[in-house]
């Protein structure tokens, strides 16, 4: 069985991040999408609303699970078994601080990362910027899937 890491933010998860996990969840038996917790940051949503948002996001996958952490990806690579890290890309300028990070985590630990492009429908989308257009009452709904739409509204309620 093959069994894929797919970590991030996903401060919110956005439908780039859902195009990502819905082609990983095609090519892999199993894919444990992990939301980090980075205290450099201070995020909207804490990690167990992110991780609730997430289920609720890839309930219809019955390949993929979740999961939370608070350590290097490649620790969490290693506790959970995985073959591969999997990473999506919308820009070149990804690909360059992507490919660094890869080699490193193949160093550190000899785990490979695979890079899946996202489609250009979703190459913009960023959750700094969909938190930014959320705050300002902007629509997101075709940025976001709807359990994300839901908590956003209600995070920034119209005044």
């Amino acid at each position: 069985m093959t069994r894929v890491l797919f970590p991030g933010s996903f401060d919110p998860i956005h439908n780039g991040h859902m195009e990502i996990v819905e082609t990983a969840a095609r090519l892999f038996e199993e894919v444990i999408v992990a939301a980090v917790y980075n205290p450099q940051k201070t995020p909207l949503f804490e990690l167990d609303e992110r991780q609730s948002m997430l289920e609720e996001c890839f309930a219809h996958l019955p390949n993929v699970r979740t999961t939370m952490f608070a350590s290097l990806v490649v620790d969490l690579a290693k506790r959970e078994g995985v073959d591969f890290i999997v990473k999506g890309l919308r820009a070149v300028s990804d690909f360059e601080n992507e490919l660094q990070m890869a080699q490193m985590n193949q160093a550190v630990s000899g785990v490979h990362t695979l890079f899946i492009p996202s489609a250009s429908k979703h190459s913009f989308l960023a959750s700094k910027l969909i938190r930014e257009l959320a705050r300002f009452g902007q629509q997101i709904d075709s940025m976001v899937p709807p359990p994300v739409a839901k908590r956003l509204i209600e995070r920034y309620p119209d005044d």
